[in-house]
């Protein structure tokens, strides 16, 4: 449990230290931007890529690691779907913020896996933190934007082919494919060391930009939602996770790996989709920002409980 501490300590005060220099406008909002567009389009995509090129693919159990993720989605996606469908008399109202509850359960934050993954598990955890993102963020991404459509207030439906564009344009899972195209292909050592270079510089610029968008000023006002979309996440998601690889015998590192997974907070990208699709905007704010305040107490239980399973 010390050790997991240890690891998961410093990628909490780089994110707090994030915050900060928002909150006392150090560094400026527009650099903010461009520093997450930066780690998003180059940073990250040239860690999985350095990551994945190298990595022993032969010993991953991809399908029961796989199974495990998608189900545990698609069951969380269910369960919130049917609860709304239970209360939808009753909060007639209720659809953008149901919306935003739905991005908070579902989605997770890979940066943080990514950060969290790394320090603990070396380049072994870094990999199945990378096949996780190849395998959630499309499915995750489709699973939104039909919610937002549904129970979303806005007059903007974004068309299939928008949704498919998006998914295969996303430079991490572009990332993925080059990644395990080079493992295939091999990549030759100059090459690799200066993706190693760019990948190296990251993930501490990537939790500085998650720190940066923490908001919390609207929560007051949903006191009772932000509880369940804390929540639903960081304890529903991980047990449901815990549950299905013990039901598919998914044990060691990659059951770990998507424990991890389950327990991170949901994306932050999440609050844009809400805003520009008609969810609760504010609500999901603040579930991203309290998700990441409450992670760093749920998330070393989760870990604990996932190496001594």
């Amino acid at each position: 449990m010390l050790t997991t501490l240890n690891a998961i300590t410093p990628i909490f005060l780089i994110i707090a230290t994030g915050y900060l220099l928002f909150r006392f406008r150090v560094v400026n909002e527009s650099v903010w931007s461009a520093i997450e567009h930066i780690c998003f389009y180059l940073l990250l995509p040239a860690l999985i890529i350095r990551t994945l090129s190298r990595a022993n693919l032969l010993g991953v159990p991809l399908v029961d690691f796989m199974s495990v993720l998608v189900v545990a989605i698609l069951g969380m996606s269910a369960l919130m779907i049917a609860t709304q469908a239970l209360f939808s008399k009753r909060f007639p109202q209720s659809g953008p913020s149901f919306s935003s509850l739905f991005q908070g359960a579902t989605r997770f934050h890979g940066f943080v896996a990514i950060a969290v993954i790394g320090p603990l598990f070396g380049d072994e955890g870094i990999t199945l933190a990378a096949l996780a993102l190849a395998i959630m963020v499309p499915l995750l991404n489709v699973t939104s934007v039909i919610v937002l459509s549904i129970y979303g207030h806005s007059e903007i439906k974004p068309a299939a082919s928008a949704v498919i564009g998006k998914i295969l344009t996303n430079p991490l899972i572009i990332a993925c494919f080059v990644g395990l195209l080079f493992n295939w292909l091999g990549v030759p050592d100059i090459l690799f060391e200066t993706i190693d270079i760019i990948g190296a510089g990251g993930l501490g610029l990537a939790l500085l930009a998650v720190g940066s968008g923490m908001k919390l000023g609207h929560a007051a006002q949903y006191k009772l939602l932000l509880t369940i979309g804390v929540l639903i996440r960081l304890i529903g998601m991980p047990v449901i996770i815990i549950a299905m690889s013990w039901l598919l015998g998914l044990e060691g590192l990659p059951r770990t790996v998507a424990i991890i997974a389950g327990a991170v907070p949901t994306a932050a990208s999440s609050y844009v989709m809400a805003r520009k699709m008609g969810g609760n905007a504010e609500l999901m704010s603040s579930i991203v920002t309290f998700q990441v305040i409450v992670a760093f107490f749920t998330l070393p239980m989760f870990i604990y409980i996932a190496e001594r399973l």
